[in-house]
């Protein structure tokens, strides 16, 4: 079922404001009758966009770089360029091969994942695997604990960056790609099923300790009492350091057996069909209470989404367009949903998945409505027919990922020719869980070429 709610009234009428008086309202739309000739191509977003921020150290070392099947291999197949669709779009366009703005990942030294971070002048490539719309801490980020360290610098701040070293504007003859949002809803989902797991954990040991205790003392000459006495060098054994679950029982069936008219507790065989109860009861009730507070909490992520496709079209509108760009092409989240990973869910992750891409980029295109200088590319339903046809598009599998064991546990950050899945998966829709292969960058990079080309920019 498809969940979307309201974003708040006075985040609204802030966007709103920020729109309406921009300082550039005698700038002139783009003319639909002239064929721009563009002079450079900037992008901004996430791994999709990212044409080599971490290839560099042991990343690079291991032939990696982009999240892709890296590097050519088309003299195992033509289809295997190591090309993302920014760079397709850019020999298209008669624009130099773009470069990556930043440099460098901020990681475990010792696996060779810290390296300086670099900023190259001349590069306009700001896109970053793990970036946010927003929020720096993204997915591999070290604040996140990962020992990859990716500098998940977000959109805003890569705009910010463009417009240091540009003389605060656009100059009006780049291209500009946008296409953020999906490590939002990475990030989010992943901030939920903590949050459930340490629900259900919490009510899991709850439930565990009250059965336990209850049936050690059962046999007691008084149950009350013994019950008291039991609960309490559980609790103790409980919260002191270094405690296994072998030594919290073990204090508990000790305890029970001091108790008057109870020695018989102490044997395990007595005992052992106790453990297992308790065992049972607080897996069970564990499974419900981790349910239960990702079922209450799933609308909150739905309408956090909604506020970051507003912020995008936000910073699309102000940061972007009032600032002189007249050729920005947005794209929209990809049917995340249909990944290997997501399909890997239950039924109910996969319905709140779509939710909120859905939520996200039905935000998106409204508040860009009416902007004549974006081109809104609806890169949902060219991966949703996809994945549904995947014969028409020259897709021989959409549902399993190209690239095999590797460094990095198969992702496509160090994925290349050389440790790949047996068989010819040149045509793959996905390089890992998440991210596409090469010819499904090249499908992309030709839709977008579309959409350029109705609007005449291309």
């Amino acid at each position: 079922m498809r969940q979307t709610r309201l974003v708040p009234t006075l985040f609204i009428a802030a966007l709103l404001a920020a729109c309406g008086h921009n300082g550039h309202d005698h700038d002139p739309d783009p003319d639909p009758s002239h064929r721009p000739q563009f002079a450079a191509q900037v992008t901004f977003g996430d791994s999709l966009a990212d044409v080599g921020t971490y290839a560099v150290g042991t990343v690079a070392a291991a032939g990696g770089g982009k999240y892709i099947i890296n590097g050519s291999s088309t003299s195992l197949n033509p289809a295997l360029t190591g090309k993302i669709w920014p760079e397709l779009l850019a020999a298209q366009l008669g624009l130099p091969a773009p470069c990556a703005a930043q440099t460098g990942l901020d990681g475990d030294a010792a696996q060779g994942f810290s390296v300086a971070v670099v900023n190259h002048p001349g590069c306009f490539d700001y896109a970053q695997g793990g970036a946010r719309v927003s929020n720096p801490v993204g997915p591999a980020n070290k604040l996140t604990g990962s020992p990859l360290g990716q500098l998940t610098v977000p959109v805003v701040t890569q705009i910010a960056n463009h417009l240091a070293v540009s003389g605060g504007k656009f100059k009006g003859d780049e291209v500009v790609f946008v296409l953020a949002g999906a490590n939002d809803a990475f990030s989010l989902l992943a901030q939920l099923a903590a949050d459930a797991t340490a629900a259900g954990q919490a009510a899991g040991a709850a439930k565990f300790a009250g059965t336990l205790v209850s049936l050690l003392a059962a046999g007691a000459s008084d149950p009350a009492g013994a019950a008291a006495a039991i609960g309490a060098a559980l609790q103790a054994e409980s919260a002191r350091p270094g405690h296994t679950d072998a030594s919290v029982v073990q204090a508990a069936v000790a305890a029970a057996a001091r108790q008057p008219g109870n020695a018989a507790v102490a044997d395990p065989a007595v005992y052992g069909p106790m453990v297992a109860k308790a065992q049972a009861d607080g897996a069970a009730a564990g499974a419900i209470a981790a349910t239960d507070y990702a079922d209450q909490h799933s609308a909150a992520v739905v309408t956090a989404m909604a506020n970051a496709g507003f912020e995008l079209a936000s910073l699309v509108k102000t940061r972007i367009v009032a600032n002189g760009a007249r050729y920005v092409v947005v794209n929209n989240l990809p049917d995340i949903a249909i990944s290997p990973g997501a399909l890997a869910q239950s039924a109910s992750s996969r319905e709140l998945i779509k939710a909120m891409v859905a939520t996200f980029n039905d935000q998106l295109k409204a508040a860009l409505a009416g902007e004549r200088k974006v081109v809104y590319v609806d890169l949902y339903a060219l991966t949703h027919d996809q994945a549904a046809n995947p014969a028409p598009y020259g897709l021989t599998n959409s549902t399993t990922p190209a690239c095999g064991p590797n460094l990095l546990g198969g992702s496509s950050l160090v994925c290349n020719g050389g440790n790949l899945k047996g068989g010819d998966v040149s045509h793959y829709m996905f390089a890992d869980d998440a991210h596409p292969t090469p010819f499904e960058h090249l499908l992309v990079a030709r839709y977008i070429a579309q959409q350029m080309i109705v609007r005449n920019w291309l």
